[in-house]
């Protein structure tokens, strides 16, 4: 789950990392208004999306005056942000965060992800800040710093002030930047994040050291222990039907191809994606319903996929070991009885009473295509999605 940079400023703030003042604003009138709540003769005004790259895109924008402030919100208001990570579809504005502008002399690059190489927590940095870290990566791969946390001691304070050294941090600055890495490492481990990174870290021009940015990913696995965490989710920023998906306990990922998936197990589900793709389709989706595909679970995936408006053919592959073949047969019939679909239905059952569930598909008399094989039913599912478009004369241009 992502958050926005004002909360993980919050939360940042509380673990002992430095942020510039600042206020969210749900409106033009308001960001002024929290302008002059600030003081000062320089803001900020930041677009409040879960995207990188904010920037290039006219998100962010230095404003002088209340009047600025007021012109630059309001172009933001209501309008979709786009940028390399958004997609072409975007992002919507619903807020803006103005912020204090603060002079700086360097930028600094700073994130802690999980590394699942060595199963630790790595903190990664680089004297570069205020670009991506794939473009650092590129045009600076010298400039990064790399260490690894071992988990039964965590970050301790001669292997910050080692980072500290190595971005080349003056030596009347080096407890803050401990101060930093260890709050960031802190908030990291005791909120099951998944990602913390500030970009830029930057050092103003009286010998602070502030988070200019910030962005935290959490484990959605772990909210459970962290209701507080769960509660700053905004749905606005989320995929409709991946959004849906999850609140109904599916794991759900919106694709641009025309065959939606419904298979149970995310290694499966891969793989029928991939067979897809060798038939000379394109998959919708991917959609694991899990290992308790009940009738009821079943149909709840029937309906997901088709809110799609790009699904011209629905390739359903169940591999039964805790799951029952007999189950997701009635799930696919219940489904189809209850809300017809007008693309074909492809089916591919393997497993705990395979003969069962073929034989409730049989009787059901619905015009399902059945298959042995998964690459039998990727084939069919392709053949009757071009046979369907052909018939139909027309294409649906992908989203």
């Amino acid at each position: 789950m992502d958050i926005h940079e004002y909360q993980a400023k919050e939360i940042l703030a509380r673990f002992g990392v430095t942020v510039p003042p600042g206020a969210l604003a749900y409106s033009p009138e308001q960001a002024a208004y929290r302008a002059r709540e600030l003081g000062g003769d320089r803001w900020v005004v930041k677009a409040q999306v879960h995207a990188g790259g904010r920037g290039k895109a006219g998100g962010v924008k230095l404003c002088a005056s209340e009047h600025e402030i007021n012109e630059a919100s309001a172009v933001m208001f209501g309008s979709r942000i786009v940028t390399h990570q958004t997609g072409p579809e975007g992002k919507g504005i619903y807020r803006v965060y103005v912020e204090a502008a603060v002079p700086f002399t360097r930028e600094i690059y700073l994130g802690l992800v999980l590394d699942r190489v060595s199963q630790r927590v790595m903190i990664v940095a680089s004297s570069e800040g205020g670009m991506e870290i794939e473009d650092i990566s590129a045009s600076r791969p010298d400039s990064i710093v790399r260490s690894t946390v071992e988990p039964a001691v965590g970050l301790q304070e001669f292997q910050a002030r080692e980072i500290a050294f190595s971005l080349g941090i003056p030596a009347a600055m080096t407890q803050q930047m401990v101060r930093t890495l260890q709050g960031c490492y802190r908030a990291f481990r005791e909120l099951d994040a998944t990602m913390v990174e500030i970009n830029p870290l930057v050092i103003t021009a009286d010998n602070r050291i502030l988070a200019l940015d910030a962005k935290m990913t959490f484990d959605n696995n772990a909210l459970f222990r962290h209701p507080a965490i769960a509660e700053l989710r905004d749905k606005s920023q989320e995929d409709p039907r991946e959004s849906s998906a999850a609140d109904r306990g599916l794991n759900y990922i919106g694709l641009s191809g025309n065959i939606g998936c419904i298979v149970n197990g995310a290694g499966l589900a891969m793989a029928t994606m991939d067979t897809i793709k060798l038939a000379g389709g394109e998959p919708a989706n991917f959609l694991d319903i899990g290992g308790g595909a009940t009738p009821e679970r079943v149909a709840k995936a029937f309906r997901l996929v088709m809110s799609d408006s790009n699904v011209q053919a629905i390739l359903v592959n169940i591999f039964a070991g805790i799951n029952r073949c007999d189950w997701v047969a009635e799930g696919v019939v219940q489904a189809l009885q209850a809300n017809p679909v007008d693309v074909p239905v492809i089916v591919r059952l393997a497993g705990t009473n395979v003969e069962e569930g073929l034989k409730i598909l049989a009787k059901s008399g619905l015009p399902i295509i059945r298959a042995t094989s998964l690459m039998e039913a990727a084939e069919r599912a392709v053949q009757a999605w071009r046979s369907d478009r052909a018939l139909l004369g027309k294409v649906r241009v992908p989203a």
